[in-house]
This record gives structure tokens, C-alpha cells and sequence, in this order.
């Protein structure tokens, strides 16, 4: 059931998120309004200072190929400037949210190439973490995958997909799936080195190093079925990593996927323990 704006924006004042929900058009977006302090582009920097230095060594190639064609570390992007140069490579764009929005309209904006990037960031006293996805975790997790056109694909598909997928009742499951390829994704190729994509773990200074690094962290051959299945963490360090071999993989397995099927199936049935694959 689509709520509208009004309504959100009263939800989100009564449990404090931080957003001006207020300021919201019809499809969930506003301004970025660019006017940012000097202490919020200080932090930006310090942020990515910081994780770039993982990156460079945990990230995979794909990753890393975004960031430098995009230009998204010396100060808090321009959602227009970034979407002209996005746009030509892959088709999708930008677009500014106060923070998390309704399901429904998340997956229009995806089904049609646009991404939604919160237009506020973390504080300083928030380097480590933060309760709501900010601008930190959108921009530089999110986005520059997206400028890799099999990575871009699965998502406009997955955008297309997913509001089918939980009026069969599977909501649960395509949110797995998103959650461990999209936010905490991992990859290998054959004699490749294991590296990471999801925008979680790029944002993330402690949990990068564990997922790719720590010999505690439990990682599991990509298996659609067995993702969507599986249960995940909220507050704290995932009890599995799926490992992908290529975002062709990923593309491929979704879109031959029979959801119907699997939601018949497994809409149901308790989810898997990740510790126990």
C-alpha cells in the first residue's frame, strides 16, 4: 500500500530521523541543495582519505574504476555534475532523498536508472557509524558501481522486479538479496584476487577489513537460492559473505530467476542460519 508524502513526513518526525522529509516532492526527492560548511566538507574528505586507503586494497577493480572516472573524493559530489558524467557512461543518475524512503518509490527510481543519495552527511563524532544511510554511504558505496553496465543492469532489473516480488509475500527474500550483493557483496574471479563491491562494506572502515581479510569471516559461493533464503545482521558484522564470480553472474541468475516459484516455495520457511552454510 503506497503511503504518501505527508504521511511519511509525520512518521519520520515521530521517530526522529533527521531528514526534512517536509521538503519532499511527490516521488520522494528534493533538493541536494548544495550549501554545505566547511566543517561538512572537511569531514567528507577525512571520510574518504580514510577508506580510500582500504579501498586501494580491498576493493574490486570495477569499484575503484568508479571512483576515479566519477572524481567523488576531494569534496562532497554535485548530484547534477555527477549525473552528466554517470549518465553517458550507463544511463542512471542521481537523485537527492532526505534519507531512507518507501520501498515503492525506492524501486520506481531504480527501475527507471535513478539512483536516491541522501543530500545530508554524518557528523564527525559519526566517522565509525551511523544509524541512517547518509550521503557518505550512498555516494561513495553506491554509486560508483554503477558505472559498469552489467552492475547497472541487475539494478534497473532489480528495481523492476522487486514490487512483484513482495506482493507474492517474499519481501523478506528480495531484501537478501539486496542486502548481501548490493550493500555487502563480494567477488572472485577464476586466479583473481577476492575483493569486495557492496556499498556496506565500502563505507565501512572495520568491517571492509574483516570481510575480505580476517580468516573468522565466513564466505560462501554465490548461490541466488540460497541467498535470498538466508537471514542477515543489522547491527553487526555479517555471519556470511557471498562470494560472486562476475556481475554477469549476478545479472544472469536474477534475471532467469523464477520468483514466483521461489516465493511459493520459501516465502514461509524459516530463513537459514548464515553461521550453518
Amino acid at each position: 500500500m503506497e503511503i504518501s508524502v505527508q504521511d511519511y513526513a509525520r512518521q519520520c518526525a515521530e521517530q526522529g530521523l533527521r531528514g526534512d522529509y517536509s521538503a519532499c516532492r511527490a516521488d520522494f526527492t528534493v533538493e541536494q541543495g548544495y550549501a554545505y560548511s566547511e566543517e561538512e566538507q572537511a569531514v567528507w574528505r577525512t571520510l574518504c582519505d580514510r577508506q580510500s586507503k582500504l579501498t586501494a586494497r580491498l576493493a574490486h577493480p570495477a569499484y575503484l574504476d568508479g571512483v576515479a572516472k566519477l572524481g567523488l573524493l576531494d569534496r562532497i559530489p554535485d548530484f547534477d555534475a555527477v549525473s552528466a558524467i554517470l549518465g553517458g557512461m550507463t544511463g542512471w543518475r542521481i537523485v537527492a532523498v532526505p534519507g531512507l524512503i518507501p520501498g515503492d518509490a525506492f524501486f520506481h527510481h531504480l527501475a527507471n536508472r535513478r539512483f536516491p543519495v541522501t543530500n545530508w552527511l554524518r557528523t564527525r563524532d559519526e566517522l565509525d557509524y551511523v544509524v541512517e544511510p547518509d550521503m557518505f554511504h550512498d555516494f561513495f558505496g553506491h554509486v560508483p558501481v554503477l558505472t559498469q553496465p552489467v552492475f547497472a543492469d541487475f539494478m534497473q532489473m532489480y528495481g523492476a522486479r522487486a514490487g512483484d516480488t513482495i506482493a507474492l509475500g517474499a519481501g523478506e527474500m528480495i531484501t537478501r538479496l539486496y542486502w548481501y550483493t548490493v550493500e555487502y557483496g563480494l567477488m572472485q574471479g577464476p586466479g583473481e584476487p577476492l575483493k569486495a563491491f557492496g556499498a556496506g562494506l565500502m563505507s565501512s572502515y572495520t568491517e571492509l577489513q574483516f570481510a575480505v581479510e580476517s580468516d573468522k569471516a565466513h564466505r560462501v559461493p554465490f548461490d541466488l537460492e540460497t541467498v535470498m533464503r538466508t537471514a542477515y545482521e543489522i547491527d553487526k558484522f555479517q555471519r556470511a559473505y557471498f562470494v560472486l564470480p562476475s556481475f554477469d553472474a549476478l545479472r544472469d541468475a536474477f534475471g532467469q530467476a523464477d520468483l514466483a516459484g521461489l516465493a511459493a516455495r520459501f516465502k514461509d520457511a524459516p530463513p537459514l542460519d548464515p553461521g550453518a552454510l
